[in-house]
């Protein structure tokens, strides 16, 4: 006869609706990069409306989603590792030290991200930053032309903000795979769906 577990109430909606939105919207980043600017810089915008939201969120949500309930001491997260690797972690009902830390991570990243990717569109008079993007890339353009540099994106301003948001993006992507890798792994351990906790909000209880 299956065990029946039982569970608590631990992601508000709010949680859970940041979680998904993001989910969708750095996949629809991806699908968007190339060929679809307006789509792509609107889901840019809804990312930093997102992140700043549960940054707020952090300071003033519920127990389970405030950064001082899951956000532990160096040491606290190279044994939950070690312990992780050795098949047996401590169960948190909130998120695990690991997990807190690919979090904050996450959306430090994201901001960057966002941020490089703001002052790409500026650096072609587009977007917020518009006049300092611009200004500093016609500088950067003027010097080169007076030193008799080659006209190339990546001796400009513009092409450097570009080259840190490709880079930034292929570390999202990074994260991606190890928060994945993570969440799968910890479900096992645990005999419980992370996956699933986060649609219902629901998880085991210690």
């Amino acid at each position: 006869m299956k065990e029946n577990l039982q569970t608590v109430k631990v992601w508000d909606p709010f949680v859970r609706f940041f979680h998904w939105t993001l989910v969708f919207c750095i996949i629809g980043q991806f699908i968007t990069a190339e060929d679809f600017q307006d789509v792509h810089v609107i889901l840019g915008y809804v990312i930093i409306g997102l992140v700043l939201s549960r940054v707020l969120w952090g300071f003033v949500g519920t127990k389970h989603a405030r950064f001082n309930d899951f956000l532990y001491r160096p040491g606290t997260t190279i044994r939950y590792l070690k312990s992780l690797f050795n098949g047996r972690p401590e169960h948190y009902i909130g998120h695990n030290p690991a997990g807190g830390l690919m979090i904050i991570v996450l959306l430090l990243s994201l901001l960057v991200t966002t941020f490089t990717g703001l002052m790409t569109l500026g650096s072609e008079g587009k977007g917020p930053f518009a006049d300092a993007g611009y200004s500093v890339t016609q500088l950067a353009h003027a010097d080169s032309d007076e030193h008799g540099e080659e006209d190339q994106p990546h001796s400009h301003a513009g092409g450097i903000w570009k080259e840190i948001h490709e880079a930034m993006t292929g570390f999202i992507i990074f994260l991606v795979v190890v928060h994945v890798a993570g969440v799968i792994v910890s479900s096992w351990i645990h005999k419980e769906n992370l996956i699933l906790g986060m649609i219902t909000g629901r998880k085991n209880a210690l």
